[in-house]
This record gives C-alpha cells, structure tokens and sequence, in this order.
C-alpha cells in the first residue's frame, strides 16, 4: 500500500456520529470528533457509544476517527483523561489529538498520537521535536505561508496537517488567553467565549478614534480551495475542515466540495492516492458559498493581505442578491437576477451598521426581479429598511432542501468473477485495496438455452449491489459455456459474497500504530517557557524538564501573572489593516492603539520584525473571582 507520504487525506469535522458518517459518506477520508470531555470545543462531546457507532462506519472504507483530547488538564483530571484515552482506543479510534504535554508521561494506550493545532507549530524545530517525541501527525499553524511549511516538510518524515476551510482564529492557536483574562472561561481548556468576535472601538494614543464599535480581532474564514496544489508540493497530506460545531449542510456542502476539488488534483498525480477506499456520488452541486461563512480569504499561505477582516459582522452576512427597488407595508420589491424562494433567509444592514435578518414567507417573481413577502412581528416591515438597501440572502431554501435529503453515495468498487466448480459455483470479488473474498455454492451446471439472455440475466443478477456499500465495476464469467441459474440461487450466492467480504475487509483493517519516541529524549528548541508554554500540571512539568527545560513558568490558567501581558499574540495586524504601518508610511511612529469594548480596554504593541500584534491586559474581576470555584 501507498506510505502515508504519497497519501492526501481529507479530514472532516464531527460535531457528533451522525454528522461523522455524513462526512465519511460525503467522501472524508478521516473525521475529527470530541469525546466524552477534555475536547477543545466544550459542546462538542460525544459518548463512547457513539465514538465506536463512527468508528464502525468510518473503517468500513478505510477512514479514520481521531479523537479530540486536546485541552489543558489539571492534576486531578489526569487519571481520568488517561482512563478516557483507553476507552476511545477500544470503542475503536484510531488516534488521539492531543495539546497536553502532561499526557505523554502516563500510560496510554498503543494508539497514534496527533499534536493539536493548539500546540502552535510555527517553526521546523518544534515540528521535528514532536515527531521525535512520538506524534504521527501535526497540525500546522494558520498562519504559516507556503515557504514556512516547505521548510517544516523538509526537516519531518510524519504527514503535516493544515486547515483548509472554516473559521480562523484571529491568535496563534493555544496562545490566546483574552478570553481567560476577561471572562474566566478558558480557550485552552474549551470554554472560549470569543471575545475576538466582539465590537471594539481602536483609538490611537492620543484619543483619536481611527474605527468604531466595529469587529476588529473578527477574521474573514479561512479558504484554501484554489492553494490545494500549492499546498501538496509544499508538504501537505491532511487537508482539514474546520467546523466541529457547524451544522449538518455545512459538513456535507464543504466536505463534497474539498472532495471534488482533492480528487480533481489527485488525478493529475499519479504517484499520489486519496487516504480511504470508495467513491462517493454527490448528488447536489457543492457551493460553500452558500453555507455558513464571514467571506474568504487565504491568510498568509501566499502574501500578506490587507482586508482578512470581517469588522462589519461575525455573522453570517450572505451572498449578495440585490437591492430595494420600493417598499409596501408587508412587502418588497427587490432588483435581483438569482431566483428567490419561499423560505429564504435575507439580510441587510441598517442605520447603525448591524446586520439584521428576514425570512420570507412568500417570494413572487415580478419582471426583472422580486416581491418579496418577510415574516413580520407587527405586520409591518422594519423602519430602517429603505430603498436602495443592499440585500444579502444567507439561507438558500432550495439549497437546505437538496441537502436535508440523501445528497451522497459512497461505493466501493469490486471486480467480480463468476466460475465453476466441481459441484456448483463460486462467486469472487476484489475490491480497489485488493481484499479478496469468494462464496460458492452446490448447484446443477444447467446449460442455457438462449445464450445472450442468459448472459445478460447473471449479469443483471451480479451487479444489484444497490442495497449495500459495493458496487460492480466489472463482472467476469468465467464458465464452460452459457448457464442458467435461477434468481434465487444467484441472489443468495452474491449476499454470501458480500457478507464474507465485509469480514474480509474487517479483519484486513489495521489502526495505524503508535510511533515510538526517540531515546535517549531529544531537547526541547527551547531551555525557557514562560507562561505561554501552557505548562498546567506536574505530569507536563516533568515532561519538559525531561526535555532540557530548565526554567518553567506555569500556565495563565495558573493565575499567577499580575499586570500587563500579552492575552493574545496575532499576524492580524490592525495598524495594516488601517494603512498605519511604517512600513507602509514611512515616518509613522509605532505608537501604541488601544481597542475599547464598554469598560474594557486593551493595549495593542506591535512587533514589526516579524510583522505580528500582541493584544496587552491583564487578568480581569470575573476570572480572579473564579479561581476558587471548585471545578474551573
């Protein structure tokens, strides 16, 4: 079989089994899911019950199911998430996502491990370190261009994970502490409240307000559809989806699409192959457009762009459709060229820049373009609607419907051969990983006596796989001279075929094996960590100091850093977002600006040598309060 190095693996998000088995069905070849607890997304658990459901699906076409464990643990949680560990292995995961260094000092089971995007893999050194000390796959930061990760792919041998599509955390992944700081609630132990997603006022150090009360640390998603082979010849073999909390249409839309746009790549490399077995059928044409996003951009991977923000809204605005032509009491008459529906969602901004949503009750085609009727509380349509309104539509209702019903189909192809035996027949079949099965059956070598019929009946009898997860992509037969057989009889011999490929095809699936780390234990790139190194139990202590470490700061969580320090490290950089960059006006000092949210205030320091914002405050009441409730 292909090595995982000439492998493209498209890794989907599972809010829970039911959405896992839509996106293996929708062509996923590995889904990411929460467990039962200490997952990254904190509504985002499932019990052990469903994880083996997914399981039992995902391997039956060689797709795999990891497991997100990848939040900061305390010491007392420790046992618990070392237990929890073992029990995903037996309800048949295939590997761990981790961020806890403190888990790879306890026993855990003979499972691969994979480092969090939470553990900020930024640079070639750290990336090798942990593949030395036994992770099978990383997770690249976000914010890394094609060259960064040429460098990392050349210093690693283990497959290099990126996020493709989705929403773009605005920090370095698991160097985020804003909202710890102002809420108590812990990203880095999945209780984020997305403070990033909140309106800010900048001013600058004088007072000047340069934007207001707009969402300024909000990020446009992350799209990388058009850098898919820009991304492979950089090094990339997983290609992830981001979206662990996303609706069902938005798994099916955009894994079908990533699926389309992978597979089109694939075949034109022939050395490489995609990571799982089958092919899958979409039924619907995938537009990611039309689910769930706040624009698009491809971050860093290619340039440095100025508009990655999404400062009107951190909702979903839509596609634009047109605008108000005139307005009635209940209706709209709108200019537009896409065919509307009832059920449509629309949106529009009003007076004071927010984004308010409509959904139509009734839409009724009127020359060049739409009367629509909304759903109104008090009969009337809002004042701040007016004429010459841009509208925007952010729920497609034909579109969910194509979707709410079966939108995909994943075969796996075989080859068949029908021959004779000594008493009857046998019936084998090969499928497209080369597992073999065969059923045979005592039956009379009746002879035919309309040849091509015949024919054309066991083929016919052959190829109705329809029911099952198979299908015929060549069928043989392979005896002396026409024969008849009776339907019954064909019938039972290809359900035998199929039940004894199914065994075959399970006890032919391996879990991919757990890497063993280098000895004696390789030194960490660093001998330093402060409170960013996220150290929040012994166990993760301990690990680093086995690692060179010598001076460890404990984790914010920890509550022990008083005054000012930087709550977020980011590339978005608001001084090029507003065109204040020295680098972009020469003379501009590199004052700091201060972002305002009601009483909060939070001071921006830019560090221009690597072109990178620290967002400065300091722990907060609500989370100094907190620190002595049990539990937190």
């Amino acid at each position: 079989m292909t090595d995982s190095r000439h492998r493209l693996e498209l890794l989907a998000p599972a809010k829970n089994a039911d959405f896992g088995i839509a996106a293996i069905d929708h062509g996923a070849d590995a889904v990411y899911i929460g467990g039962p607890s200490f997952g990254a997304r904190a509504n985002a658990g499932n019990s052990l019950t469903d994880i083996a459901r997914l399981a039992d699906h995902a391997h039956r076409f060689n797709a795999r199911v990891l497991v997100a464990l990848n939040t900061l643990l305390k010491d007392e949680e420790l046992e618990t998430a070392r237990r929890l560990a073992w029990q995903c292995y037996e309800a048949g995961a295939d590997a761990l996502i981790l961020q806890d260094m403190g888990l790879l000092e306890l026993d855990l089971p003979p499972i691969q491990l994979h480092a969090s995007t939470q553990t900020d893999i930024r640079t070639p050194e750290k990336a090798r370190f942990l593949q030395d000390v036994g992770f099978s796959q990383i997770v690249l930061a976000r914010e890394l261009s094609l060259a960064q990760i040429r460098d990392i792919a050349a210093q690693t041998t283990i497959p290099l994970e990126f996020f493709v599509h989705g929403a773009l955390c605005v920090s370095y992944s698991g160097l985020c502490n804003l909202s710890h700081a102002t809420t108590g609630r812990s990203a880095n132990r999945g209780d984020c409240s997305q403070a990033c997603r909140l309106p800010y006022t900048l001013s600058d150090a004088q007072g000047g307000v340069i934007a207001e009360n707009k969402h300024l640390l909000s990020l446009k998603d992350n799209d990388q559809s058009d850098n898919l082979r820009a991304l492979i010849d950089a090094g990339i073999r997983s290609f992830k989806i981001e979206g662990r909390l996303k609706d069902l249409s938005y798994v099916k839309n955009i894994t079908a699409y990533y699926r389309q746009r992978l597979d089109a790549e694939l075949e034109t490399l022939p050395d490489f192959r995609r990571a799982s077995s089958g092919r899958t059928t979409h039924h619907f044409v995938p537009q990611p457009e039309k689910t769930f996003n706040r624009g698009a951009t491809d971050y860093f991977v290619n340039t440095r762009h100025v508009d990655v923000g999404a400062f009107d809204s951190p909702k979903f605005t839509g596609e634009p459709i047109g605008t108000v032509l005139r307005l009635g009491r209940d209706f709209a008459d709108v200019d537009t060229r896409n065919t509307l529906n009832n059920g449509d969602g629309i949106a529009y901004y009003d007076a004071h820049g927010e984004l308010v949503g409509l959904r139509i009750n009734r839409a009724e085609k009127q020359g060049a373009g739409y009367r629509l009727y909304p759903a109104l509380s008090g009969g009337r349509l809002p004042d701040d609607l007016a004429v010459g309104t841009a509208l925007y539509r952010n729920r497609d209702q034909e579109f969910e419907r194509q979707l709410e019903k079966t939108s995909a189909e994943r075969r796996i192809p075989l080859r068949l051969r029908l021959y004779e035996t000594t008493s009857g027949y046998a019936l084998s079949a090969t499928d497209d990983e080369g597992i073999v099965a065969q059923a045979e059956i005592e039956h009379p070598l009746d002879a035919a006596r309309d040849a091509a019929r015949a024919e054309a009946t066991l083929r016919e009898g052959l190829g109705k796989l329809g029911t099952t997860i198979y299908c015929a992509e060549s069928i043989e037969i392979d005896t002396r001279g026409p024969r008849f057989l009776p339907a019954a009889v064909l019938n039972g011999l290809r359900r035998a075929l199929v039940d004894a490929l199914e065994t075959a095809r399970r006890a032919a699936y391996r879990r991919p094996a757990r890497a063993v780390p280098l000895a004696p234990p390789p030194p960490y790139p660093q001998e330093t960590l402060d409170y960013l190194g996220n150290v929040f139990n012994a166990r993760a202590r301990a690990f680093y100091e086995k690692h060179g470490v010598r001076v460890i700061a404990p984790a914010f969580e920890c509550q022990q850093e008083r005054g000012e320090v930087s709550l977020m490290i980011t590339k978005h950089c608001l001084r090029y977002s507003f065109n204040l960059c020295p680098k972009q006006v020469k003379g501009l000092r590199p004052d700091p600006l201060v972002l305002i949210n009601g009483k909060e205030k939070l001071t921006l320091r830019f560090d221009c040598k690597p072109c990178e914002m620290h967002v400065v405050g300091k722990l907060g009441k609500r989370a100094l309060q907190l620190k002595a409730v049990p539990g937190r």
